[in-house]
């Protein structure tokens, strides 16, 4: 068998005993928790002003047709969840189904994934933090909260320190953070009702024409990218988060049970909740108004006369967005922790502290590697190339999903997926419309990073393998 086809077993896939094995302290309210923290944030806290600039009102259509690929694929990640409940996600199932060339590749996009994505959020959540400080008479020089030099940026300080500060709350302890997780995503969920209840008196149906400025298709329009498609390449960093649950299932109490209700329970509640609050935006103010604003929700409420419930939601934003950084950075150190426990990565990145049961080195890395992006780049750049690293993760898990009920067709499956291989078709073709109609650039830079990780890969991965050293 040769190095990229040699695969780990069903039994391989789980967590080892001793010193390298992850605490096991969370249940399923921790991880719904866990997807809904991940999922509500950056997205639909932010990312509507881009979408809705790139697609008008349609970009409610691009919030059903991201939500739907999604919901595909996290079908089948809770199958394969349950049957292989160990850490890694995306890049184990690829291991066990596909073999470890694949699973390199997929690991090496996921690594980009969550990295870019902690980076976006904490740029994200910065630009809610600076106006909520502007908002109560502290200005902050410019110079020292964004990274566009165009505006007069240099470094976005406070997205380094929150990447820092939620790092430091996970080297403490996982079920502490999910535990005060929780309780963030609650006031995340009460805020975004409030905004909903203060817009809907305000709400024109005529505002809504022309549904669909710019077209359907993603097609270049100026300096950008515009469309229904080309706002739901963007809109789909709104959606996922639920795959982080996934790298959860080694600390997870009863994960063939839970990993299921945590992945699908999440989904199905941001998703009625994202179709309605771009809803009551757009009908309570024509998208132009607020398309460009760093805190597109704040924005409508103040210029509809409720400036201190705009205060208030980009108080609740300034304090709820970590747990979507928490949920991101916890997957991040995850993935690095089980490449490393596999010998692709170096592997003192695989050591566990005895006493938080937490892998504290690999999680001081991420926390470095995250602020540095976080502090140079904006935002829309992150979230394009997280996507990217994403639309590749559910294209493996998908194909997966097929191989799996192939090659081990009577394996136990505590949850299985209805109806697989339309699952699979509708997950891998989105994936792959989605990724065409992201930015030429962003594709390019994907590209360039994937070819490193090859390189990588016969460099490092293929003589350190726990594979190849039996």
């Amino acid at each position: 068998m040769s190095a990229l086809t040699r695969r780990k077993s069903l039994t391989q896939a789980g967590p080892p005993q001793g010193g390298h094995a992850l605490k096991r302290t969370l249940s399923w309210p921790h991880l719904i928790g866990m997807g809904v923290g991940a999922i509500v944030g950056t997205g639909i806290y932010t990312l509507v002003g881009t979408g809705a600039d790139k697609a008008g009102p349609a970009v409610i259509l691009s919030f059903a047709i991201a939500g739907l690929v999604c919901a595909a694929a996290a079908l089948a990640y809770a199958e394969l969840a349950s049957m292989m409940p160990a850490s890694g996600s995306a890049y184990t199932y690829s291991y066990v189904s596909m073999g470890e060339g694949v699973a390199w590749l997929v690991g090496w996009a996921l690594i980009l994934e969550y990295t870019v994505v902690v980076s976006a959020v904490a740029v994200g959540w910065s630009g809610y933090f600076v106006g909520f400080l502007e908002g109560v008479g502290v200005h902050l020089p410019a110079a020292l909260t964004s990274a566009e030099t165009a505006k007069g940026g240099f470094i976005n300080l406070p997205a380094v320190l929150i990447v820092f500060a939620v790092a430091g709350a996970l080297m403490v302890g996982l079920k502490e953070s999910a535990t005060v997780n929780a309780w963030l995503v609650v006031l995340k969920l009460v805020a975004l009702l409030a905004f909903v209840v203060l817009a809907l008196p305000h709400f024109d149906a005529a505002r809504f024409a022309p549904f669909m400025p710019h077209g359907f298709g993603a097609h270049p329009e100026g300096e950008t990218t515009k469309g229904v498609m080309a706002a739901a390449a963007i809109i789909f960093f709104a959606f996922y988060g639920f795959d982080a649950v996934s790298t959860a299932a080694e600390e997870t109490k009863n994960p063939s049970r839970d990993l299921a209700i945590g992945i699908l329970g999440s989904m199905v509640i941001c998703t009625v909740l994202y179709m309605v609050v771009a809803a009551a935006a757009l009908g309570a103010m024509a998208y132009p108004d607020f398309a460009a604003s760093k805190e597109p929700l704040a924005q409508v409420i103040r210029t509809l006369g409720h400036p201190e419930a705009a205060a208030l939601i980009a108080g609740v934003a300034v304090v709820a967005l970590p747990t979507v950084i928490l949920a991101f950075l916890y997957g991040q150190s995850r993935i690095f922790f089980v490449m490393a426990r596999d010998g692709l990565l170096p592997r003192r990145l695989g050591a566990v502290s005895g006493k938080s049961g937490a892998p504290v080195a690999v999680t001081l890395v991420t926390a470095v590697v995250c602020s540095a992006l976080a502090a140079l780049l904006d935002l829309n750049h992150l979230a394009a190339l997280a996507n990217a690293g994403t639309l590749a993760a559910f294209i493996a898990v998908s194909a997966a999903l097929l191989v799996m009920r192939r090659i081990a067709p009577d394996a136990p499956r505590p949850f299985r997926a209805p109806l697989a291989p339309l699952v699979a078709f509708v997950a891998i073709g989105g994936c792959l419309y989605l990724f065409a109609s992201l930015a030429h650039t962003t594709q390019i830079y994907f590209a360039i990073w994937m070819a490193i990780g090859v390189v990588g890969y016969f460099l490092w991965g293929v003589r350190h393998s726990a594979l190849a050293k039996g």
